[in-house]
């Protein structure tokens, strides 16, 4: 009896944790809509909403991450549902990271005020948030329904997100080089880029867990690159 109570205690701690995730996970998707929105419109308030909500996610980061650490001190589980206990924490961590980004994108947008564009550039960059939207969204469900099939699609659609970024990395290079007043703005729409770039990245990490929590493994991480004409230009905000 005593046994059932505490195995029963374990799965209702474990839902709640990964409910926590699931929560965190629609925040996150929505900083990034409304980042990319913001960006398309040079909504400055909107921008800002987006980069004072990031604390909301860190708070629920910070909550999984201890309820994940007590749950493991606590009890002794097994091999399954140790898997989903590190899982939890690592698809925390990589939302958290995904939130961080909507935030740095909020960020840019609000230093572009006023400024003018670079031709196309926030058409193009609205179709690849959309782009790494869908993965970061997908990438739940997978976890959700523990789809490694969709979880392996997601990972090989991180190659096309790379190529995205990497034709709008030479265009914007190309209009800064052609014209010295687009290095301001273009510099900072690249970041913006490097950032949803990222976010695929991250989106992938998620879609990995899914597999580790099925199968017990992780998938090869030599995953190649479409291009690497940016890899110098690397960006670090908190």
């Amino acid at each position: 009896m005593n046994d059932k109570h505490i195995v029963s205690s374990f799965d209702r701690d474990l839902e709640s944790i990964q409910a926590t995730v699931m929560k965190m996970g629609g925040l996150v998707e929505t900083a990034l809509f409304d980042a990319a929105k913001a960006l398309k419109t040079r909504d400055v308030e909107l921008a800002e909403a987006v980069r004072k909500g990031d604390k909301i996610v860190d708070d629920l980061d910070l909550t999984i991450k201890t309820d994940a650490a007590r749950l493991l001190a606590l009890r002794s589980p097994t091999a399954g549902d140790l898997r989903t206990v590190l899982s939890v924490m690592e698809i925390s961590s990589h939302l958290e990271r995904c939130g961080d980004y909507a935030k740095n994108i909020a960020k840019r947008t609000i230093a572009m005020a006023g400024s003018g564009e670079i031709n196309g550039s926030l058409t193009a960059l609205g179709r690849m948030s959309k782009f790494v939207e869908s993965m970061v969204r997908d990438s739940l469900d997978a976890y959700i329904h523990r789809d490694t099939e969709k979880a392996g699609e997601i990972i090989e659609r991180d190659l096309e997100a790379d190529q995205i970024y990497n034709t709008l990395f030479r265009s914007l290079l190309t209009h800064m080089m052609e014209d010295h007043r687009n290095i301001a703005v273009g510099m900072h729409l690249h970041f913006v880029a490097k950032n949803i770039e990222r976010v695929g990245d991250h989106a992938t990490g998620i879609a990995e867990q899914t597999i580790y929590l099925v199968t017990g493994e992780l998938p090869d991480d030599d995953r190649p690159k479409k291009d690497r004409t940016s890899l110098d230009f690397q960006e670090s905000e908190d």
